[in-house]
């Protein structure tokens, strides 16, 4: 049963349901420059791209939808202001109203540094019920077994080259999540083996296409200029078990008892190297004769045909020497390393939502048959160990991550929360604001700048803290 909820929810969140229409979202600008062609010539280094995970900041282009943050901060118009400017940073939580989100989880945000116009994150915490459908092929649902059941709902999506597709995936994720358990429903209240295939059920949204939430912002940037994309980081808890689904460099850590639980990992040019590489490979069509899918240690010169160098292929995860020929001397598929690597010097995350528009510079070439909508799930079975209120899931956007390791939010997390009493819901919001703050850095002459003056996150970061043990019941 554990798998198979597994692959649902993975199902689930490389899902989406129907959206309304959406107002227009700017142009997607390509990338600011063009490998160059195979030939003997002097090869060119294009300069940084604008997009997701550029160390160079983008271009901006004036946003014709409203800017808009999660309805649980509850912004008045003053708010909205401040949370949109560059200048001040102001972090923003929801208000201490008595009114928390579920599990009293904590959540902060800060816009960016000027990366982009907007804060391009965004955040959805929801509660669903979930009613099991009144018939599955023409036999009635037993109402003996239950009415339905409840999951609790925590997603991060970090958007670049615009916000569209993130408030999309806000909107939506969760609603088709809960269309797709309807069939789940019954099965999940009966402690009898589960059923070897379930039957189809026409209608359905997404019921056919385990990618239909990426399609849809296909058919929506088409019909309404919604362009972008964004990396899903998504929380499920749903009968005692918690499931953490990535796709992108978003990232989900457990902090039990002072101990690290990694619940996620970055999804990156640099960690999925070999399937980009053996993708080009079996398609070579999709390189259009301006790329290679091999890799050196650097740029092949022109001067070296004809000599021996290290390269990796989509088999290796050492080096060997091939002779240099002339194909060689394209531009590699993956190229840069860390932070600076880049698919087709293009994009830095290879997986998330959206992208359809995505080329390259100066070409028609398209970079979204590398990119997968497809996300990792982790399960953490929460009846197996016994937690006490300062036990956390933390989840950040990659501007939390990009300065502060695992072990300083670990840190945090215990210099937080030893401040507040075990019972106060307050200390879980506090602990995402001081995240946040920590990631931010103070302005300084040279930046944004932290405790030892290096540079704090010029990115929009987004931070969840979700209790696993203390105030709540998990019932």
């Amino acid at each position: 049963m554990l798998n198979r909820v597994r692959s649902a929810v993975a199902h689930l969140v490389s899902s989406g349901g129907t959206p309304p229409s959406r107002p227009k979202s700017p142009d997607l600008p390509k990338a600011t420059s063009a490998p160059p062609a195979a030939a003997p010539e002097a090869p060119r280094s294009p300069p940084a791209r604008a997009g997701a995970g550029s160390g160079a900041p983008a271009r901006v282009v004036e946003a014709r939808a409203s800017f808009s943050r999660p309805t649980f901060l509850q912004l008045s118009p003053g708010g909205l202001r401040r949370a949109d400017d560059h200048a001040g940073r102001a972090v923003q939580s929801p208000p201490d109203t008595g009114r928390r989100l579920p599990w009293s989880t904590g959540y902060a945000e800060v816009i960016n540094a000027g990366k982009s116009r907007h804060n391009e994150d965004q955040a959805c915490c929801e509660v669903v019920y979930v009613e099991g459908r009144r018939s599955i092929m023409g036999v009635p649902r037993d109402p003996s077994r239950g009415q339905g059941l409840c999951f609790y709902y925590w997603g991060l999506f970090d958007g670049h080259a615009g916000g569209g597709a993130a408030e999309m995936a806000s909107r939506l994720l969760h609603r088709h999540i809960r269309e797709q358990l309807k069939d789940l429903v019954e099965i999940l209240q009966d402690p009898s083996p589960p059923p070897l295939c379930l039957p189809s059920t026409p209608g359905t949204p997404g019921s056919s296409d385990p990618s239909h939430l990426d399609e849809q912002m296909a058919r929506e940037r088409r019909g309404h200029q919604v362009e972008g994309g964004c990396c899903a980081l998504v929380v499920v808890y749903l009968l005692g078990k918690v499931y953490v689904a990535n796709a992108g460099d978003s990232r989900a850590i457990i902090v039990r008892n002072g101990e690290i639980i990694p619940m996620s990992r970055e999804f990156t040019p640099e960690t999925e190297r070999q399937r980009l590489q053996l993708l080009g490979f079996l398609k070579p069509e999709l390189l259009g004769g301006e790329f290679t899918h091999l890799e050196f240690p650097r740029r092949v010169q022109p001067k070296e045909l004809g000599q021996r160098m290290l390269y990796r292929d989509q088999n290796m995860t050492g080096w060997a020497y091939k002779k240099i020929e002339l194909e060689d001397l394209r531009f590699p598929l993956v190229c840069g390393e860390g932070k600076k690597a880049r698919v087709m010097a293009t994009i830095g995350v290879t997986r998330g939502l959206g992208d359809h528009n995505l080329k390259v510079c100066s070409s028609n070439l398209p970079i979204k048959p590398f990119l997968s909508c497809f996300p990792e799930v982790r399960v953490y079975d929460l009846t197996q160990y016994e937690h006490c209120p300062d036990d956390v899931l933390v989840l950040g956007t990659d501007g939390l991550w990009d300065v502060t390791s695992d072990c300083e939010v670990a840190a945090t997390v215990d210099r937080v929360l030893s401040a507040y009493e075990p019972n106060d819901p307050s200390r879980y919001t506090a602990l995402a604001q001081a995240l946040v703050l920590g990631a931010r850095g103070t302005p300084r002459d040279r930046g944004w700048r932290l405790p030892n003056n290096k540079l704090g996150s010029g990115d929009d970061i987004s931070v969840f803290v979700i209790p696993l043990g203390g105030p709540g019941s998990y019932s």
